[in-house]
C-alpha cells in the first residue's frame, strides 16, 4: 500500500493510528475487518501502529486513537488516561465507548457489592459503576453503535484524513427506514425506537424486522414522550419503553422522568 496520498492535489498525510479496548465485546473492531471488498483501500487511508484484531506488531507512538469499550475498573481508567495523553485525537468508538452500552445496566443496581456476589461469589474482583469515556477524559470524536456501521466508519475516518468536518445525520432512524421502503414494525406489533434514534445505521435493524433498541442515542430534538404515547396506542408499556431507552445508557437523560416512583429494596435500583 502506497504511503503517498492527494485530495484534490493536495499531499495527505497517513496518520499514525492504534486500536484499544476496555470492557466490551471488542465487537466494534472486528466489524472494521469485515466488508473486505474496501478494507485495502480504509487502511491505505492509515498507518495502523497497534491492532490486537489485527496484528501482532505494536507501537505506542500515534496520532488517533479508537478506543472501544466501557471504564468498569481502575486500571482501565489510568489507562485511558495514557492513550490520552498520547493521542492528538481520541474516538469513543461504538455505543459502549460513547455511552456506557449494554455494560452500564449494571448500574441500575443500587448495591454494587450486591452485584458482585452475585456474579462473583467470594471472588475478589476490581469492577465498578460503569462509565462512558467522556465521563474520564475529553474524547474528539464518537463513533455511535453496536456495533459501529463499517460505512460510517469509513466515511467518518475519511473526513479527518482529508480535513472535513465530521457530520452526523439530525434526523432519527424512522427516515432511513421509510427511505428504504419498510414496513413500520409498530404495524407489524414489534416496539421500535426508531422515531427518537440518531439516524447513520441505513436502519440496519428495522431492515431486519426487529425494532431499534437506540443503541447510537438520542436524534436531535428526540421526543420521547410523544413515543411514550406511541407505544401506549400499539399496546406496549412504560417499562417496555425504558427497557430499551436504558439498554445502551444513550438516553440516560430521558428515563429518569419516565420512570415511576419505586421503593428502594436495597438490591436493585428504582430502574428495575
Amino acid at each position: 500500500m502506497s504511503a503517498e496520498l492527494s485530495y484534490m492535489g493536495v499531499d495527505l498525510t497517513r496518520p499514525r493510528v492504534a486500536f484499544f479496548e476496555l470492557s466490551s465485546c471488542e465487537g466494534c473492531q472486528l466489524q472494521l475487518l469485515n466488508k473486505e471488498a474496501s478494507l485495502l483501500d480504509f487502511f491505505n487511508l492509515l498507518q495502523v501502529v497497534q491492532f490486537r484484531e489485527a496484528m501482532s506488531e505494536k507501537d505506542d507512538t500515534y496520532d488517533v486513537a479508537f478506543v472501544e469499550g466501557s471504564v468498569t475498573r481502575a486500571d482501565e481508567e489510568e489507562r485511558l488516561k495514557i492513550i490520552r495523553k498520547r493521542a492528538k485525537i481520541l474516538i469513543a468508538f461504538g455505543s459502549c465507548a460513547c455511552f456506557g452500552g449494554v455494560n452500564q445496566l449494571k448500574n441500575r443496581f443500587a448495591d454494587q457489592d450486591w452485584v458482585k456476589r452475585e456474579v462473583y461469589g467470594d471472588f475478589a474482583i476490581d469492577t465498578q459503576p460503569v462509565r462512558p469515556l467522556a465521563d474520564i477524559v475529553e474524547v474528539d470524536v464518537n463513533i455511535y453503535g453496536c456495533p459501529v456501521k463499517k460505512e460510517e466508519v469509513e466515511r467518518i475516518v475519511t473526513d479527518l484524513v482529508v480535513g472535513k468536518t465530521i457530520l452526523y445525520p439530525k434526523y432519527p432512524v424512522c427516515m432511513d427506514c421509510k427511505a428504504n421502503e419498510n414496513i413500520c414494525l409498530f404495524d407489524l406489533g414489534e416496539p421500535c425506537l426508531g422515531p427518537v434514534t440518531r439516524a447513520g445505521c441505513d436502519a440496519w435493524c428495522p431492515n431486519n424486522r426487529m425494532g431499534c433498541w437506540g443503541c447510537r442515542g438520542p436524534a436531535e430534538a428526540a421526543n420521547v414522550e410523544q413515543l411514550k404515547n406511541i407505544m401506549a396506542e400499539h399496546g406496549f408499556s412504560s417499562e417496555t419503553l425504558l427497557d430499551r431507552l436504558e439498554c445502551f445508557g444513550g438516553f440516560s437523560a430521558f428515563v429518569d422522568g419516565l420512570r415511576q416512583p419505586q421503593q428502594d429494596t436495597g438490591k436493585q435500583g428504582s430502574g428495575i
